[in-house]
């Protein structure tokens, strides 16, 4: 990587030896295994175990989950909030588990509907629970900075899984809960 990195610096009309930039190819480098992380985890060493037993069946609710991606189509970060909801049925994560489900999806060269899908699918079938929502808020700067420039817009993608799509109260209540902003 790091020699495709200096070569990169010479098509754009750099001069990869200039002081500032000689170790540019390995920050460059590190900064792209780090952001790209989520390709070297796996979900069981994501969730390490933390599935615990419950009799309660009330929906639980994680908001403002900040995550960073990168987009595959143009290789620019986008950012924003997740939000993750469900209903067990006999099982819970342990909280944490679910910002690093997130995470570790969002390390990814992605695409913020994959993205939404997949903590969804991954949170289904592994806790089988009678229902799950997820809500991605992000700002992109492939459409920021670059090509419509549009600063001020924001996408919003959503996957609603088991009970959260067939009940309309149910989703509703999610949606509901994610408008109200509780003060903690």
């Amino acid at each position: 990587m790091r020699d495709l990195v200096r070569e990169w610096l010479k098509s754009l009309g750099e001069d990869p030896e200039r002081e500032g930039l000689l170790d540019t190819p390995v920050r460059v480098e590190e900064t792209w295994k780090y952001l790209t992380r989520g390709y070297r985890q796996n979900i069981d060493e994501v969730l390490n175990g933390a599935i615990f037993n419950v009799k309660e069946n009330h929906m639980i609710i994680v908001k403002d989950i900040e995550i960073y991606s990168l987009c595959e189509h143009h290789m620019l970060p986008f950012f924003g909030k997740c939000h993750i909801g469900y209903i067990p049925n006999g099982r819970v994560l342990g909280v944490s588990k679910l910002a690093r489900i997130a995470d570790m999806f969002a390390r990814r060269l992605q695409i913020q509907e994959r993205l939404t899908n997949q903590i969804a699918e991954v949170i289904m079938n592994r806790l089988e629970p009678v229902g799950v929502g997820v809500v991605i808020e992000a700002k992109h700067l492939c459409m920021m900075m670059r090509g419509v420039e549009k600063q001020n817009s924001c996408m919003i993608t959503s996957a609603m899984l088991g009970n959260f799509r067939r009940s309309a109260a149910t989703r509703n209540e999610f949606l509901e809960h994610l408008r109200v902003r509780h003060a903690v």
